[in-house]
């Protein structure tokens, strides 16, 4: 099965409802980039009327994630992907429309052939950038993905 737009925001609904029901949608999904979008809302907000951390960090993992859930997918290989660890920085207030992409799909290819090859896990680190309406950046991610091979039972 393709791994497409309408098909992930489908999985958020019945898989990651906290995210759903936050307003983060992914709107652009390729083999190098995914952009994730999610507004400034009540349900969402923080006690300094701006978009909860928690919420950013999920919008921007979902960048990462659904190009390793893609490239995964296109392997044909059962291979488990894992988050070990993730920073994130916050540079201003998050409100209104804030924009998350990243771009580093490549990185994804290579750690994937090798744990097919070898069976052992690999790691990379994507990063995802998010961006209010006016184009500044309000926070900016790096998450470590593990992929691994699932051994055969």
């Amino acid at each position: 099965m393709e791994v497409t737009v309408k098909k992930m925001n489908r999985f958020l609904m019945f898989k990651l409802p906290s995210a759903y029901l936050c307003g983060v949608k992914l709107k652009e999904l390729d083999k190098i980039k995914a952009v994730v979008s999610v507004r400034f809302k009540w349900i969402n907000q923080n006690p300094f009327n701006s978009m909860y951390f928690a919420v950013q960090s999920m919008a921007a993992e979902l960048t990462t994630g659904a190009i390793v859930i893609k490239k995964i997918r296109e392997s044909g290989k059962n291979i488990s992907m894992l988050v070990t660890n993730h920073n994130g920085r916050f540079s201003k207030k998050a409100v209104g429309l804030i924009t998350f992409t990243c771009t580093d799909g490549n990185l994804i290819d290579e750690a994937l052939k090798r744990t097919i090859a070898t069976g052992e896990g690999q790691t990379i680190t994507m990063k995802s950038i998010g961006i209010n309406e006016n184009g500044e950046e309000v926070s900016a991610y790096e998450f470590e993905w593990s992929v691994k091979l699932k051994s055969k039972k």
